[in-house]
């Protein structure tokens, strides 16, 4: 028999709800705000069916383009073939969450801006740029006391 290619199909995981978490939603979820230019994450919640994103957006990062009473727009880029296109999605507030994505970029920001300032009071250099992990410094190790063991592979023996 074959399948169905409807809205929702093959979405029985993704818009399930997690163990324990089945019910109503929280009040926060409608307590947060959303601004123009907002980074948010689109994850389709299976307990409201209004306003739910297609199965494609789903896990998806977007850009918040407009807000209205209960939904948001969000720009999403889609590949299509070889190239990438600007979607703009409207998706109610129960299916985005705010992204931790440059959660990271603004805490450096701020304190490289911390550490700038105090180099310009001292009046020295500071490297405020990141370095990949770098070698380990060269070390001496002694063999007095510590004589070196030669590893050889143990001879196979049988155990019958």
């Amino acid at each position: 028999m074959p399948h169905s290619f409807g809205y929702r199909a093959r979405t029985r995981y993704m818009f399930a709800r997690k163990f324990r978490q089945h019910g109503p939603l929280h009040l926060s979820t409608y307590l947060k705000t959303y601004k123009v230019g907002d980074i948010v994450d689109i994850k389709g919640c299976g307990a409201v069916q209004k306003g739910m994103p297609h199965k494609y957006y789903h896990g998806k990062t977007g850009v918040v383009y407009n807000v209205t009473k209960s939904a948001v727009g969000v720009i999403v880029h889609k590949r299509v073939g070889n190239r990438y296109m600007e979607k703009r999605v409207n998706i109610r507030i129960e299916h985005i969450n705010h992204s931790k994505c440059r959660d990271d970029f603004l805490r450096r920001v701020k304190e490289n801006a911390a550490k700038a300032k105090a180099a310009r009071a001292s009046g020295e250099p500071v490297q405020l740029k990141r370095l990949p992990a770098q070698p380990r410094e060269a070390r001496f190790v002694s063999t007095k006391n510590n004589e070196p063991t030669t590893i050889t592979a143990i001879p196979y023996d049988t155990l019958i």
